[in-house]
């Protein structure tokens, strides 16, 4: 009976027994470890995630803006030009005020035409104002007794005028641009056509 009872307590004491006790508990305590980190990382990958998620919404969310303010700036900008525009155009009005003004015996006026042209001002592909071009074409008609003597009378009476002596320009301001040979209507007046340009001061906004 002693001798069964120190076999057994033998037994206990196998370092076999006791590695492979040791080898299964640190094997437990590994895949515990494991699960811990294992878990941690899903945690950590779905935290990452919505991280992601939420900064590429905001990143969309700040192109949008972005992109608005972009189109803000460009509507201002165009709003600007207008007012330029506005400020800048050819009153056509006083144009019309000041030829009632204009009086040469046996010369009529038969026609006008005006002619603007806008230029965008700037560097670098930015636009930063506008000049206007201004040209008025004036078509008459000299009846008087010796047709085209009329015609540096006309000119002169269109410098003298104050709307025009303020707004033509100094260089070519006034040219006689056509003179038509002497012709005759079916009445027998004898008469001769002209034209002239008026070149007005750009306008610079």
């Amino acid at each position: 009976m002693t001798d069964v009872l120190a076999e057994q307590e033998l037994r206990k004491r196998d370092p076999v027994k006791r590695a492979i006790y040791l080898g299964a508990l640190l094997v437990a305590l590994m895949l515990v470890w494991y699960s811990s980190i294992f878990l941690g990382h899903i945690v950590a990958k779905s935290n990452l995630s919505k991280i992601q998620s939420e900064a590429q919404s905001r990143s969309d969310d700040y192109k949008k803006a972005l992109t608005t303010l972009q189109t803000l700036h460009s509507q201002q900008n165009r709003l600007k030009m207008l007012d330029k525009l506005n400020s800048a155009r050819f009153l056509q009005g006083n144009l019309l005020n000041a030829l009632q003004m204009l009086y040469v015996s046996n010369v009529n006026l038969m026609r006008l035409e005006v002619s603007q042209h806008y230029t965008p001002t700037g560097s670098a592909g930015k636009t930063t104002g506008v000049t206007s071009s201004t040209l008025v074409t004036l078509d008459a008609c000299d009846s008087s007794p010796n047709p085209g003597d009329r015609v540096n009378q006309f000119k002169d009476a269109i410098t003298h005028l104050g709307f025009f002596k303020s707004q033509l320009s100094d260089m070519n301001g006034l040219t006689l641009s056509s003179l038509s040979s002497p012709q005759t209507t079916p009445a027998g007046t004898a008469y001769v056509l002209f034209s002239l340009t008026c070149r007005f001061n750009d306008q610079s906004q």
